[in-house]
């Protein structure tokens, strides 16, 4: 399925075959994110993403197919519209790949799928210092939430070993 692609890269759904080079993306997008590197962590959680079809992970591949980014959304719901919603939660372009257009292939590809899918929406969080990532949303037409503040409650504990 191709969903975007530009010059120098090319979105498809993400596959088992593609576990290798996805973890190692998702190792590198969780220390962008101050976590520990731990590549076992993210094959662990990629693998169970994948298999258990629990999300849809898009990536994005060079002209040799080698993967050099990726975005993983999430299957929801938004009870005020009454409607299935997808969060993007993860977006991350490999360094040595950035500004090649693979950021902005795959928001176009998150939002091809979300309308092939009927989801009413995509919603999505990013640091308040993610400057970069935050013109490329505001680019494609993405707006800033101004109404409702995000919370969070660390269950990490408990939930840490279940995927």
């Amino acid at each position: 399925m191709n969903l975007a692609n530009s010059s120098q890269t090319f979105v498809r759904l993400a596959q088992v075959s593609d576990l290798a080079q996805l973890s190692r993306l998702f190792d590198a997008y969780r220390q962008f994110y101050q976590q520990a590197p731990d590549i076992g962590l993210a094959t662990q959680f990629i693998s169970a993403r994948l298999n258990q079809q629990n999300s849809v992970i898009l990536v994005a591949v060079d002209a040799d197919n080698k993967p050099t980014g990726f975005c993983q959304l999430y299957p929801s719901f938004c009870s005020v519209i009454a409607a299935r919603i997808a969060v993007l939660y993860d977006l991350f372009v490999d360094v040595s790949s950035r500004k090649t257009g693979a950021g902005k292939s795959l928001m176009l590809a998150a939002k091809t799928y979300a309308e092939q899918n009927n989801f009413a929406r995509l919603d999505l969080t990013t640091a308040k210092t993610n400057l970069n990532a935050q013109k490329l949303y505001e680019s494609l037409g993405w707006v800033r939430d101004e109404v409702f503040l995000s919370y969070n409650l660390n269950l990490a504990t408990k939930a840490q070993n279940q995927n």
